[in-house]
């Protein structure tokens, strides 16, 4: 309503609760000065932060952000906004932070202090942007950098976590132990198959005929083999990019879509609030509406006004 001042209440009007009826909100500030005033309506009401603060590199870097932090400043500014983020997430919330070597050592540090190493869940491997310079004097390539999971409580589990399989992946046909050395086969296409001495089929005779008229088994070297759609998910994520392969706006260290797609989805469920604080070209919350979550994104750049919203 910013520019139809004359129409304000009569939009306000039309909506019973308007809180419920907003998909997210975009806030331009100081992230700090944000989450202090936010604090009290969003107090234990969001389930997933994901931050991508920018990391202490002691250097300029050729993005929007400063990035010439000391160790000593950097740690002192995320302590500050950490112990603010702890207190809205609610109880079966989780948080992420992404960062590389010249940080980690002080992310862990900090987030055992804040959340309580009993709630440290996973040090997850993401996909490096080979086109960024290298961040230190390092003698190996740098692949890759860390994303660090760690709950509000021990309240929290992750919801969704399985994806899906690539489809040129073929298994074996599972089986299980058995107390008798010879088990009933399968038949497919007018062939017996016997599995292994002491060992059963783990699917039965109409499982294995749905499955092939599916397309899901095939006979391959004599053996059935089976697609498994699913897979749970492990704390090697570098099967997917870390960075934006092409990014939207030009900037090098936008944040790839499949990444927070993975994030939100094993961390949070349709209508839940997503949170980001560091909130950057604004990947978090575009892929929180695609998911059909809650969103709340706070960046202070002026690119706020342009590639943010």
């Amino acid at each position: 309503t910013k520019y139809f001042k004359d129409l304000e209440l009569k939009i306000l009007s039309l909506f019973d609760d308007l809180d419920n009826s907003l998909d997210g909100w975009l806030i331009k500030s100081e992230n700090y000065q944000a989450l202090n005033t936010i604090l009290p309506k969003f107090n234990d009401k969001i389930q997933t932060i994901y931050i991508d603060p920018p990391f202490n590199k002691d250097k300029n870097a050729d993005y929007h952000y400063n990035v010439k932090y000391r160790n000593s400043s950097w740690a002192t500014m995320l302590e500050n906004r950490l112990h603010l983020a702890k207190n809205c997430l609610n109880e079966k919330g989780s948080i992420f932070v992404r960062c590389d070597y010249n940080g980690n050592w002080i992310v862990r540090c900090l987030m055992d202090e804040i959340f309580g190493e009993e709630n440290f869940r996973n040090e997850i491997d993401i996909k490096r942007n080979q086109a960024l310079p290298k961040t230190g004097g390092v003698n190996l390539v740098e692949e890759t950098e860390n994303l660090y999971s760690y709950a509000k409580s021990n309240k929290f589990t992750f919801l969704n976590t399985l994806i899906e399989r690539d489809k040129s992946q073929w298994v074996d046909l599972g089986t299980r132990p058995s107390n008798t050395e010879n088990n009933p086969p399968r038949t497919l296409e007018g062939k017996e198959f016997y599995p292994p001495k002491f060992r059963r089929w783990s699917y039965s005779q109409d499982n294995i005929e749905e499955m092939y008229k599916n397309e899901r088994l095939r006979i391959e070297n004599n053996k059935l083999k089976i697609l498994i759609d699913k897979k749970r998910i492990g704390s090697n994520w570098t099967d997917i990019p870390g960075y934006s392969t092409v990014p939207t706006w030009g900037l090098i260290t936008e944040n790839s879509e499949k990444l927070l797609k993975r994030v939100i989805e094993f961390s949070s469920e349709k209508y839940n609030l997503v949170m980001d604080f560091f909130l950057g070209s604004g990947t978090t919350t575009s892929v929180a509406h695609k998911l059909g979550r809650k969103w709340l994104g706070v960046e202070m750049g002026e690119h706020f006004y342009t590639v943010v919203l």
